[in-house]
């Protein structure tokens, strides 16, 4: 009866170790380069982000994104496309039990670039910075694909140009890694 006693513990207690193990490995990932798939198809910006897992329920990074479309004015259809260039770092706070994934709230600050049209001939550059919220979920596997999806709105707060919000938001995909 010893026997199968000390058998049972040192199984369970074996069990446990690789528990541990497999959530050692999940907390040793903590960068992720992600591209926002959905900018790339629906409006031509190349959109690429890093993000470095503070710890299981927060994370900083940030997004480049660059306009790769040569449109002219008569082409504008008002969608955002007016964006030349933004860099948007961000803090992400998850609400989940999982490591770094799940349902995420996020502040963000955005320093962006672009061209106001007023008519085919009449356009001008401009720079501003916006601060804004986002809400999104976010889905890693076991060997580090990463999905999400996000939604958010920020207000521009030096005046420079007719925007007043800015938008941010897609669906991404990408890689976590150590």
């Amino acid at each position: 009866m010893k026997k199968i006693t000390l058998l049972t513990m040192l199984f369970i207690a074996s069990l446990s170790l690789f528990a541990q193990e497999n959530n050692y490995q999940e907390v040793l990932s903590k960068n992720e380069l992600k591209i926002n798939m959905s900018n790339l198809i629906g409006f031509k910006f190349f959109d690429v982000g890093y993000e470095r897992i503070l710890n299981e329920e927060s994370a900083v990074g940030v997004n480049l994104l660059f306009n790769i479309d040569k449109k002219d004015a008569n082409d504008n259809s008002g969608l955002d496309e007016y964006r030349t260039f933004s860099i948007t770092p961000y803090y992400r706070h998850f609400f989940s039990n999982k490591y770094a994934q799940g349902f995420f709230v996020e502040v963000f600050t955005m320093l962006h670039s672009g061209e106001d049209y007023f008519s085919f001939e009449d356009k001008q550059s401009y720079t501003d910075f916006a601060v804004g919220i986002s809400a999104g979920g976010k889905w890693v596997s076991k060997r580090g694909f990463v999905a999400e999806i996000y939604l958010g709105i920020g207000r521009d707060m030096l005046g420079n140009s007719d925007i007043e919000v800015v938008g941010r938001g897609g669906v991404s995909i990408g890689y976590r890694f150590q």
